[in-house]
């Protein structure tokens, strides 16, 4: 387990990248090939990248992620950029993050009206 300072360091260093991609990818077309370059250099900065969130089974990518100290925020904000990220690219990570969302509701036993919301969202497409 990290200590409080740690901790809050690498909360800080998450926010701040996923902060970042969420601008990055919340554009209403299709990303150029710097674009895609930026973010996968985002990506990296949280030891993630593209190869790695299409080959992994959404258990193991959820299980990534929690060993990266992603917090329920954390994990809700990113499963926000996998929505985002396939509405425009070639990607399709819608899957991954309902997994994503489920396992919040499921396991931060506190009931989110906005997580049930995007889970019901996913569920009709």
């Amino acid at each position: 387990m990290l200590n409080k300072g740690l901790r809050d360091e690498e909360k800080i260093r998450i926010d701040n990248v996923l902060k970042t991609l969420r601008t990055l990818i919340y554009v209403p077309y299709p990303l150029n090939d710097l674009q895609k370059t930026e973010v996968e250099n985002k990506l990296k900065e949280i030891e993630l990248n593209f190869e790695t969130l299409t080959s992994q089974t959404n258990e193991d990518l959820i299980t990534l992620l929690i060993q990266l100290h992603f917090d329920w925020e954390h994990l809700e904000q990113f499963g926000d950029i996998l929505i985002e990220f396939s509405k425009n690219e070639s990607y399709d990570f819608q899957d991954k993050a309902l997994a994503i969302y489920q396992y919040i509701q499921q396991e931060s036993k506190v009931f989110s009206f906005g997580i049930n919301a995007k889970i019901a969202s996913l569920k009709n497409k």
